[in-house]
């Protein structure tokens, strides 16, 4: 079968050139233009004063009025109303959006604003609209009389316009059609807009990804510049009205420990509406906003190709014919059991002679470009299950104020979370580490504070296969009761930064997990004797708040008499950081090369985070464990590099076997 080198249509926009997709209307939003026009005509009239001297104003050009909640917006093509620059009045229930306007440093798109507004609303209305069977009005809407024509007519009018904000974005204007509150609201222009969207080719030439020098602040600094240098107005990416992010970020006030927030917004993939959860966990409010924003914008680049025009789709078979070793073989990052396949025929397993989609990723190891199935670059890639031979997770990416950056902080969570996987599955003796003499304030307090609601934090040496410091974090309830235990690790050349971000994880997730496992714990102690039922993410931290499953951890815990070693020690025979974020990149990519493994990154920057100067990238390192949540999709658990790792790095006196192996799930959050 030949190479399949045609572009191929995004999730979002429909194949061949733009359609000219005229904006629905029913008949209220008629009537509506016609009471509009009619308000627009009286106040001319009226602002042309007498006739005897004043210049009769001119008539201003008709407005269009558009219904929402009648068709797909993100699968319509261009339409003149809804992709035009110009403001127009779309209705929904009973509110209006008026506009759009442009921005600073953004025009005004109209198919923009709409799609933004769709991808924000209720799980139920998407369903309606996208896979449903349409939806259609209830009755007649109420607003076509001249008290809400004269407020829209005004709010078109308005000569005094500022955008909200810094005015950078574009905007629109909220009607509230039954009290007249006017809210003015930005939004940012949509990558994938069949209008105002430029996506460039994803091409082996494009694939090169360069990491130009970026300077360190200090040797143990390992960010260009702090979240809160990054200028990312919260009002133009949460709202409920047109958010890319979603409609709101709540401060989780219950928190004991520290000031978390969320916040989510939804993904279609086929047949499936996927909730994405964001969130910071800092000490502030404000800075954990600031560092969830980033999150979420780091979402919202790994799931879906949105820059790039993707157009590779062929079967393994032949582009390793064409191509030879630049393209990954998918089995190389794991793949699900045949038993696993048997018992989910909808997930049909990978075949090497049937066409995939394939993006162009870059070797940084060999300083080439590498054929990457879609499905292993971006974790909610477009279509449906005949693709997804496995379902991938955010492992691997991460943004950052560089290339470098991103590329550094991706290749520290694949190495993080395989060193997890090969000491859980392989019940590894890990060193416990003495974390009472840290250098940083903060990790001491943290670590005081937890065990003010009760809680012991215990870390753990957990460098196997590479000079890298990669730390696993426990907390440990002292009393045994509910919510036993919680789990975090963190990866990075500088000791205090791996300890550090485990430490974060059990620190905001500690507190709260006595409370969700009174909670749930019907369900979980049905889990607990049955692992089959363990599906997705959550249900394996959740399952470790049972005081009984404290027992499959005692090879890490119940070793009380092991000498403990200083956290300096960590830093001995490891990577040791330099002066630019290139170079500590560069140095990592070399220890895991000099172990026989490449390094693949995938630059996922979208277009909205160039904008505010910042980089995303997926790196893959093919041969490392994948983590992956749900029982029967433990890739892990039958790799070849799960039975051998431990012995290769002297831990374990011989390979492995099944029967060697923790018959748990992993704990991983």
């Amino acid at each position: 079968m030949p190479t399949d080198l045609r572009p191929r249509p995004s999730a979002s926009a429909p194949p061949g050139p733009a359609v000219q997709d005229p904006a629905p209307t029913t008949a209220s939003t008629t009537a509506l233009a016609a009471a509009l026009a009619t308000a627009q005509d009286t106040a001319r009239v009226a602002g042309a004063g007498p006739r005897s001297g004043a210049a009769e104003v001119a008539r201003p050009a008709p407005v269009f009025v558009a219904a929402l909640g009648m068709r797909d917006e993100l699968a319509a093509g261009t339409g003149e109303s809804a992709g035009a620059a110009t403001p127009g009045v779309y209705v929904y229930g009973g509110h209006a959006l008026v506009g759009p306007y442009p921005g600073s440093d953004a025009p005004a798109c109209g198919r923009c604003l709409v799609r933004r507004w769709q991808a924000v609303r209720t799980r139920g209305l998407r369903e309606a609209l996208e896979t449903g069977s349409g939806t259609r009005a209830a009755g007649a809407a109420p607003w076509a009389v001249p008290f809400v024509a004269d407020a829209l007519a005004a709010v078109l009018a308005a000569e005094d316009r500022s955008a909200p904000g810094d005015g950078r974005f574009p905007y629109a204007y909220l009607v509230d059609l039954e009290t007249l509150g006017v809210t003015p609201f930005a939004f940012v222009p949509d990558a994938e807009c069949p209008v105002c969207g430029d996506p460039v080719p994803d091409s082996a030439d494009n694939a090169r990804l360069e990491l130009p020098s970026s300077p360190k602040r200090s040797p143990h600094d390992f960010r260009v510049r702090p979240a809160d240098d990054y200028d990312v107005p919260l009002e133009a990416f949460v709202n409920p009205a047109a958010g890319m992010l979603g409609p709101s970020v709540v401060p989780d006030l219950a928190s004991a420990s520290t000031s978390s927030v969320v916040g989510s917004f939804f993904l279609r993939s086929g047949d499936y509406l996927r909730e994405c959860f964001w969130g910071g966990h800092t000490p502030r409010y404000r800075s954990s906003v600031r560092v969830g924003l980033l999150e979420g914008l780091e979402r919202f680049a790994g799931m879906r190709p949105r820059g790039r025009r993707t157009s590779v789709t062929a079967a393994y078979d032949d582009l390793r014919r064409d191509h030879g070793e630049q393209v990954l073989d998918p089995r190389n990052c794991g793949v699900y059991t045949e038993e696993f396949h048997r018992a989910e025929p909808g997930v049909r397993s990978f075949d090497p002679a049937r066409p995939i989609p394939w993006v162009w990723g870059w070797s940084l190891r060999d300083g080439r470009p590498v054929l990457v199935p879609e499905i292993v670059a971006y974790y909610h890639a477009p279509g449906g299950l005949e693709n997804r031979f496995v379902q991938e997770s955010s492992n691997g990416c991460a943004s950052g104020g560089s290339p470098a950056e991103a590329v550094y902080f991706g290749l520290m969570e694949v190495i993080e979370r395989d060193a997890f996987l090969l000491a859980w599955y392989g019940r590894a003796p890990l060193t416990e580490i003495d974390a009472t003499a840290s250098r940083r304030p903060e990790t001491r307090a943290m670590i005081d504070r937890l065990a003010m609601y009760g809680y012991r934090a215990r870390f753990f040496d957990t460098r196997i296969s590479f000079a890298v410091p990669v730390v696993t974090a426990v907390a440990e309830r002292l009393d045994g009761g509910p919510g036993r235990l919680c789990f975090g690790a963190g990866a990075g050349l500088d000791p205090e930064a791996a300890l550090a971000a485990g430490l974060c994880e059990i620190a905001t997730d500690a507190v709260n997990l006595r409370r969700r496992t009174l909670r749930e714990h019907a369900r979980l102690t049905a889990m607990a004797a049955d692992f089959r039922r363990v599906q997705v993410l959550h249900d394996h931290p959740l399952l470790y708040g049972l005081p009984e499953m404290a027992r499959h951890a005692d090879f890490l815990l119940r070793r009380e008499h092991t000498p403990r070693v200083p956290l300096h020690e960590l830093a001995r025979d490891t990577v040791a950081p330099g002066h630019d974020m290139r170079e500590d990149a560069e140095r990592v990519v070399a220890e895991v090369a000099r172990a026989g493994f490449d390094v693949i990154a995938v630059d996922q920057t979208t277009p909205e985070q160039r904008r505010l100067g910042f980089s995303t990238a997926g790196v893959i390192v093919p041969g490392l464990l994948p983590i992956d949540f749900g029982w029967s999709r433990q890739r892990a658990r039958h790799m070849t590099r799960t039975r051998l790792a431990l012995r290769e790095a002297g831990i374990a006196e011989r390979e492995l076997t099944a029967a060697d192996l923790n018959p748990a799930p992993h704990p991983f959050p």
